[in-house]
């Protein structure tokens, strides 16, 4: 008899377990991408076919690298958003197309140039939010609009500039194993990110400031330095960005960047990031970016229209905030 209670009991504490895990943000982003899958195919044979995953893979690593800098913001708290990632991504592009222009030699030189300006405009930033203590969305939302007017001007409204042939072949061609280059590119920015976080005195400072400035200062910790510096990389990702969108595309243009601003950040609260920072990681910010790409997809496939999609993708991020995002913040 003893041992029937025993076991009913383990038995209700392993259900309880994996009940909790089922609750976790990264275990329900990916049951999201099984399903969306199972979905998408019984709506349109094919849409789960290898070289279809493997299309939708390459547009979640353009996110998924682009929401990396944002996910280090949104971790050092202090209300901390980059709403000028998308002009970053522009800007990146215009600046490595023009640097390229179609020349192979060029590609190495294009992308220190779009992510040196990137980085410093990212340092602007930091600056203002810590120094000047403007408001993390205020200050971003202004860059956007300086560096948005700053493309208008420079280009005229005109495309210019144009990938390089191996760029372009890295992004979009199969190369080992039948993947394209980039999804290798994406997997070795996760690892970095993981080794970054978990393993790093600088991934550290970043969750104690997120999770408690106050005490993250009375231990010494430099919170307006590694703010600035997180702003600083998030800048630098978004021009990363920019010039792998450009071989995606071919060719630059100034509101090539402007659609990932919200699904940056909503790949990051999918993932279980809070708002509030201190709590969340990169491979939930991961699932979160195909997860996204996966319902965007979706949404097309219904052939819903783009103000729809946008309608879709705001209530997802009012409703993941409503789940989880703010509760998690307030565990922590």
């Amino acid at each position: 008899m003893a041992n029937a209670t025993a076991n009913s009991t383990s038995s209700q504490s392993i259900a309880a377990r994996l009940l909790d895990g089922l609750r976790e943000p990264l275990a329900l982003a990916i049951m999201a991408i099984v399903v969306m899958l199972a979905v998408g195919e019984l709506l349109s044979p094919g849409f789960a076919r290898g070289d279809q995953i493997m299309r939708l893979l390459t547009v979640a690593a353009l996110l998924g690298i682009a929401a990396a800098g944002q996910n280090l913001v949104i971790l050092a708290g202090g209300e901390g958003i980059d709403l000028s990632i998308g002009a970053m991504i522009s800007f990146g592009a215009v600046i490595a197309g023009n640097v390229m222009n179609g020349n192979d030699a060029a590609i190495a030189q294009a992308i220190f140039a779009a992510t040196s300006v990137t980085f410093l405009i990212g340092l602007v930033n930091g600056i203002g939010v810590t120094v000047v203590r403007i408001p993390p969305l205020v200050m971003t939302l202004g860059m956007m609009t300086v560096i948005q007017g700053g493309l208008v001007v420079f280009s005229q409204g005109i495309p210019s500039g144009n990938a390089a042939p191996s760029l372009m072949q890295f992004i979009n061609q199969p190369a080992l194993f039948g993947l394209p280059g980039i999804l290798f590119a994406w997997a070795a920015l996760t690892v970095v990110m993981i080794f970054v976080l978990r393993r790093t005195a600088f991934g550290f400072a970043i969750y104690a400031i997120g999770a408690n400035p106050r005490a993250a200062r009375l231990v010494g910790l430099p919170v307006g330095v590694i703010r600035t510096l997180v702003f600083a990389l998030s800048g630098a990702l978004g021009g990363l960005t920019g010039v792998l969108v450009i071989g995606y595309t071919g060719n630059s243009f100034i509101s090539v960047g402007d659609q990932y601003m919200l699904p940056t950040i909503i790949a990051v609260v999918i993932g279980g990031t809070s708002l509030a920072g201190g709590t969340g990681g990169y491979i939930g910010t991961v699932a979160g970016a195909i997860a996204l790409v996966l319902l965007q997809s979706l949404l097309i496939t219904l052939h819903l229209e783009s103000w729809g999609r946008q309608l879709i993708f705001g209530g997802t991020l009012l409703l993941l905030l409503t789940l989880y995002g703010r509760q998690r913040a307030l565990r922590a």
